[in-house]
């Protein structure tokens, strides 16, 4: 998956630095998590359900 071609966004609840962000992209298969400070290091890609018990979690905690 070319990364380039992913509409990635970072949380609203980014502070306007735009440090210790992580940035998301969502496609039909898969939710993409980046380091928004090193966009050339490799993703993180989640299934629909693995990503739905992470925010979950997230949440919860």
């Amino acid at each position: 998956m070319n990364t380039t071609e992913l509409a990635w966004f970072k949380s609203s609840y980014s502070g306007t630095q735009g440090d210790s962000c992580v940035e998301v992209a969502i496609t039909k298969q898969v939710v993409c998590v980046r380091d928004s400070k090193d966009v050339t290091r490799p993703h993180f890609a989640f299934d629909r359900e693995q990503w739905s018990r992470f925010v979950g979690f997230v949440i919860e905690a």
